[in-house]
């Protein structure tokens, strides 16, 4: 590892005149440590490198998308072929009935298929369409839940107008008596509740579902007539092949998928039951670069390598080494911390973290010892991840928490 980042401190000097704040999104330095690499130049399988030349151990993935490592070569291989026939042209191509067919065919309660590019695109398409549905307009969420960047679910209130969420009503997640106040003072309005397969706000230990809670909001939706909305665009085919609540024999109206089915391609789909299909048909869908064909035919050969190679039980698996070699050298260094989540998707935090002093400093050492993840927000298992990528990754881990306990 080098400790000088001069192409780095170059670029954000550069974006600093260009871009408000030299940078947005996940990237933004409050959410990372002091001399946290920004911007990068390459990738491949589980490995990174920033724009000087430090290679890391991938543990973010581009914050999910990458399901089967960078660059893997059977997606690359149906991107090109794709690509060499058309991308984005005056309509789909058929490569957009066939991932329709495959993701239908791959998730339960789904009938049919709406495809669009980002996360937000779809969580907002399905309250839409269960308001057509519904001719209701409330929608429950739970308190801390991100469901994209928008309006009516940032975590932001800059530029928000009251009326942008003056539809909007607030539950506690696993808390089903608060679900049925809100849904009480919805008063007749509601018409949809929307959530995420397990709890995983940014900043906070994962929370896994209580089944009789999943079980009450079905029963609830289905007592009000209102649609349940599951929201898998971080959870989708990593968790699971198909939905993530499919072992509880619980399905949702409505389920919004996008990050990894494409292994980083943009796309993300909207996947409904048989009688949300006209509602679906009445409201206004498209985007100029929804129908783009490259990003369908990465999207199908990654759903397809996932399901031949069994992707959701080898990042389990990978991942459940992880964090037991994580554990067991925080144990060592007599450092306390939590370890949350499924395995293929794990957040770490540390007791007594005000502002997240310590997670920084570890990840900071992490990034040292030549592994990238991130301070506040769970990080994502591929299946590119090997033994040596583990050993790699325990190994670093070791030196970072006898940083931190040097430090306490």
């Amino acid at each position: 590892m080098t400790t000088s980042r001069p192409r780095e401190t170059a670029l954000q000097l550069r974006a600093e005149r260009v871009i408000p704040g030299g940078m947005y999104g996940h990237n933004v330095r409050k959410f990372l440590w002091p001399d946290a690499p920004q911007f990068w130049a390459r990738a491949s399988g589980y490995r990174i490198w920033d724009v000087d030349g430090n290679e890391y151990v991938d543990l973010m993935c581009s914050w999910g998308p990458i399901i089967l490592g960078h660059h893997h070569p059977a997606v690359e291989e149906a991107v090109e072929r794709q690509r060499r026939q058309q991308d984005t042209a005056n309509g789909p191509g058929d490569v957009f009935v066939e991932l329709a067919e495959l993701l239908v065919a791959s998730v339960s309660h789904a009938h049919w298929c709406v495809l669009a590019k980002n996360g937000g695109d779809v969580t907002t398409l399905a309250l839409t369409v269960a308001r057509a549905a519904t001719g209701r307009s409330t929608v429950l969420v739970a308190r801390g839940a991100y469901h994209g960047s928008l309006p009516w679910c940032s975590s932001r209130t800059a530029g928000v107008t009251p009326g942008d969420r003056a539809h909007i009503d607030y539950f506690d997640y696993n808390d089903l008596s608060s679900v049925q106040a809100a849904a009480h003072r919805a008063d007749g309005d509601l018409a949809a509740v929307i959530l995420t397969p397990h709890k995983h706000d940014a900043g906070s230990d994962q929370e896994p579902v209580r089944p009789e809670f999943a079980k009450g909001l079905r029963t609830l939706c289905d007592t009000a007539g209102a649609a349940l909305i599951l929201d898998e665009v971080r959870t989708g085919f990593r968790v699971a092949y198909g939905s993530s609540w499919q072992t509880m024999g619980i399905e949702p109206d409505l389920s919004c998928w996008s990050k990894a089915i494409a292994n980083g391609y943009p796309i993300s789909a909207l996947l409904g039951s048989e009688h949300l299909r006209e509602a679906a048909k009445a409201v206004s869908i498209g985007g100029t670069f929804w129908t783009s064909a490259v990003p369908m035919a990465a999207a199908v050969a990654t759903l397809r390598t996932l399901r031949i190679e069994d992707g959701p039980a080898r990042m389990a698996d990978t991942g459940q080494q992880v964090v037991d070699g994580l554990r067991a050298a925080a144990e060592q260094h007599g450092v306390l911390v939590r370890l949350s989540g499924p395995a293929c998707m794990p957040y770490l935090a540390f007791d007594d973290d005000t502002g997240y002093h310590k997670a920084k400093l570890w990840s900071a050492a992490m990034a040292d010892g030549g592994v990238y993840v991130n301070p506040s927000h769970n990080w994502f298992i591929s299946t590119a991840l090997d033994h040596v990528a583990v050993e790699r990754i325990v190994h670093a881990a070791d030196t970072a928490f006898a940083t931190v306990a040097d430090a306490s």
